[in-house]
């Protein structure tokens, strides 16, 4: 059964969000996603031999309200910049120190801050220990490092130890 599903974790969420993509639970839609949820993982092992360890999963509700929270609250800021003047906009590049060191973690955290509108991740540094992001409006640099370990390193830490 291992061998079927190297990381059960990564094979329900490719499932889900398959499913969430598509918005549709159409028979066809569940085969494409079960297909996805065997096939991608068993890619991703032969690609990456670090296995996502996980630790708790008791933070992962509250850190999904948490995102959606904040992608509502980032597209409401940056549609007000952009309707507004242009001087207004900070752009900027900051380099945030990471205490997370499972990759998977890194992973999900990189994706959470590129979902976040105004931020991108931009590159993690060759010994994975810091990651650049680019802040569309970037007025308090430490004030927006300290938002991304709080709000959503620290929550990952626990699921990724």
């Amino acid at each position: 059964m291992r061998r079927l599903f190297p990381s059960p974790a990564i094979s329900v969420l490719t499932f889900v969000f398959w499913l969430l993509l598509v918005a549709s639970v159409q028979p066809a839609q569940l085969v494409m996603a079960a297909l996805l949820a065997v096939c991608m993982p068993l890619f991703a092992a032969r690609l990456d031999r670090e296995f996502a360890r996980i630790g708790t999963l008791r933070p992962v509700p509250r850190l999904m309200a948490t995102v959606a929270v904040d992608i509502v609250r980032s597209n409401i800021q940056v549609a007000r910049l952009i309707l507004g003047p242009e001087s207004a906009i900070v752009p900027g590049f900051i380099w945030v120190p990471l205490d997370i060191r499972n990759i998977h973690g890194m992973a999900v955290l990189t994706s959470v801050i590129t979902l976040t509108p105004g931020t991108v991740s931009a590159e993690l540094s060759p010994d994975r220990r810091h990651l650049l992001v680019h802040c569309f409006n970037l007025r308090d640099a430490d004030a927006a490092i300290a938002e991304i370990k709080q709000r959503y390193e620290a929550p990952l830490m626990e699921v990724f130890p």
